[in-house]
């Protein structure tokens, strides 16, 4: 369920009213700091308790806020004349340089100079805005190297597919070459069969490429005359 609305009435008991002006203060001072950070605009706020106690809050300094409504509600009672713009313009630059030298102290002092003249209050506050700085400073080095972890990470997956398909082109390529490789070999022993081979045979009713098979006899003995004839001249 959602909360009832509360009536907009002064609270009666003093703890419960003391509760109250303590968190709307102090979201009323945040969305000051949160006006005056995300707009770029000069705030100015006062708070003075039931008690009398001052709570105050400037995005500068509460004095040339300060000054700037009182030159501002003067100008707008009177008429803009030619002498009274150039005054307006002229409270507007001493402003501005205000602003400056107010910007350039509070450099300065989140640099760690010119703290001598600081209280503890004012110690206390310039060292809540350098921790806030140096969380966002924190968080903002560990996001980045995060995005810089994710990124190296799919890098080293892109690599390794790229990896893994190199390897299958490898693997289809040597395939390859061994077919053509096979292929290579039956064609040579058919040349080198067909260039062992005659281009032509002749047939006599045999094979002549078939076994021969030899028979050995035995000499033949003719007869002679007893006497050999003596030719004579």
């Amino acid at each position: 369920m959602g909360r009832g609305k509360i009536v907009i009435r002064r609270i009666d008991n003093s703890t419960s009213r003391q509760v109250t002006f303590s968190k709307r203060r102090n979201g009323l001072v945040k969305k000051a700091r949160e006006l005056s950070i995300l707009c770029d605009a000069e705030v100015g706020l006062i708070v003075f308790s039931s008690t009398g106690k001052l709570y105050d809050f400037a995005s500068t300094s509460m004095k040339s806020v300060i000054e700037r409504y009182n030159k501002v509600k003067e100008d707008h009672h009177q008429l803009m004349s030619p002498a009274s713009e150039v005054k307006f313009w002229q409270r507007e630059v001493a402003s501005l340089r205000q602003q400056v030298q107010h910007m350039q102290e509070c450099h300065r002092q989140m640099m760690g100079e010119e703290l001598n003249g600081l209280g503890i209050k004012e110690l206390g506050i310039l060292e809540n805005r350098l921790e806030i700085s140096l969380k966002g400073v924190r968080t903002k080095k560990d996001q980045i190297l995060i995005d810089e972890i994710k990124e190296l990470h799919q890098k080293g997956i892109l690599a390794h597919q790229e990896n893994v398909e190199l390897h299958r082109k490898i693997s289809l390529v040597r395939k390859e070459n061994e077919q053509l490789q096979k292929v290579i070999e039956a064609k040579r022993r058919k040349e080198v069969l067909a260039t062992s081979n005659p281009p032509y045979t002749i047939n006599y009713g045999y094979d002549i490429l078939g076994p021969v098979s030899l028979h050995l006899s035995q000499p033949q003995h003719s007869e002679t005359p007893a006497k050999a004839i003596k030719l004579g001249y």
